[in-house]
């Protein structure tokens, strides 16, 4: 089950990483601009819901860092609305695990909670659902259910890892009496005896045997079964199950290293094909199940992507300058991202060449022509014009049988 399934460490890294990622993103909300823009609306109702406070006792990160755990491990995360009016105040998360979901005689859904000994009957319209993997139905399929073999060879060698090294790694074995024949009760001494020689702390200690008896191990060690490999498997099949890549929760995959551009590459794929489907889904179910049908067109949440650089100042660095170089943001909009107060004069658009505002391209002062005139004269014996003229002149002198420069 689920609680059992955490007691996996490899299971709890996968819930944990991927739950405090999202958790940690932020959801904004956004309108539409007649310029086929977007404008940030920090003063919607929906932002102080998504990313102010769900509810009285949770942050915002705490909220969506347990629905994405919720559906991990159940397939299914639910919170109960509370309205006033067409407006939604408040999220409270319900526990997967007491909810039922079923069809009315309307065929709509209706969603059994039972809380507290009580069982309450809410429409759709009062219940946030976010489903995981889903072949069309009306919840999505847990991973811990389809996933129990996997889950349980897990646990299994869990166990007899804990049993090896609890019994001081000393492997059972029998005891032979030779020509003796023992009675019960001489078994059951000899069964005490050896019981007392057993564990960590009588490792190295000297068994007595009674004449003509001698002691054949059980030829089984935690090589030759494998115990060690299966675990390292084990690891890979949850990650599996849970969309992780074993070396984000530390786990290197044989022939793979935990460091260089190829790592990179990995987590970039990661963010790419399983990452970003389920933050899209977040915010589709966001914007369908809590904003009004007749603001879904101009109003809508998204999740900012760019949080995940915000440990990483050369990337951020890379994009600020690609974006200044380009005319695709102003230096203004960069200091606001990097929470800096803005300067005077930093509300235009650059591009590379000159880095002048755009709408100055192509025109440049006489001063400034001057002294790119003069630079030219320098380098090359002439300014540009001069010398695209000489060059033009040479290539037509030089070719036999060309016309002549005159025409």
């Amino acid at each position: 089950n689920q609680k059992t399934t955490l007691g996996l460490a490899a299971a709890w890294a996968c819930v944990r990483l991927k739950s405090d990622v999202v958790g940690s993103m932020g959801m904004g909300v956004y309108e539409k601009s007649g310029d086929g823009g977007r404008v940030e609306r920090s003063d919607h109702w929906l932002y102080d819901l998504v990313y102010e406070a769900p509810n009285r006792d949770q942050t915002a990160d705490e909220f969506w860092s347990g629905q994405v755990a919720a559906m991990d491990l159940w397939g299914n995360a639910y919170a109960e609305k509370e309205t006033l009016g067409a407006r939604i105040t408040t999220l409270t998360p319900m526990a997967p695990h007491l909810v039922q979901v079923r069809r009315n005689r309307d065929n709509q859904r209706v969603y059994i909670f039972n809380d507290r000994g009580k069982s309450e009957e809410l429409p759709q319209e009062k219940v946030f659902h976010l489903r995981g993997l889903t072949l069309g139905g009306d919840v999505g399929l847990s991973a811990i259910e389809f996933g129990r073999r996997t889950l349980g060879g897990a646990m299994a060698a869990n166990k007899t890892a804990a049993d090896t090294f609890r019994s001081g790694l000393q492997a059972a074995g029998f005891m032979e009496t030779g020509a003796s024949s023992l009675k019960a009760e001489q078994r059951a001494d000899l069964i005490e005896i050896f019981d007392g020689f057993v564990g960590d702390a009588m490792r190295g200690r000297i068994v007595p045997l009674e004449r003509d008896f001698k002691f054949s191990p059980l030829k089984m060690n935690p090589a030759e079964v494998q115990l060690l490999e299966s675990r390292g498997w084990d690891v890979e099949e949850i990650c599996r199950w849970f969309g992780m890549l074993p070396m984000l929760i530390g786990h290197a995959a044989k022939g793979q290293t935990m460091w260089g551009s190829g790592i990179e590459q990995l987590l970039l794929g990661w963010q790419t094909l399983l990452l970003n489907p389920l933050l899209t889904k977040i915010q589709k179910a966001v914007k369908q199940q809590l904003l009004p049908a007749a603001e879904r067109k101009r109003v809508y949440p998204e999740i900012n992507r760019e949080a995940l650089m915000a440990a990483d100042s050369a990337a951020r660095a890379a994009l600020y300058s690609a974006f200044g170089q380009n005319g695709v943001m102003t230096r203004g909009e960069m200091r606001a991202r990097e929470n800096l107060p803005s300067l005077p004069g930093d509300d235009f658009l650059t591009v590379q060449s000159n880095l002048v505002p755009l709408d100055q391209l192509g025109t440049v002062n006489a001063p400034e022509q001057g002294a790119r005139s003069a630079l030219m004269n320098l380098l090359f014996g002439g300014d540009v014009d001069s010398l695209i003229d000489a060059r033009v002149k040479a290539a037509l002198m030089n070719h036999n049988g060309g016309p002549r420069l005159e025409d």
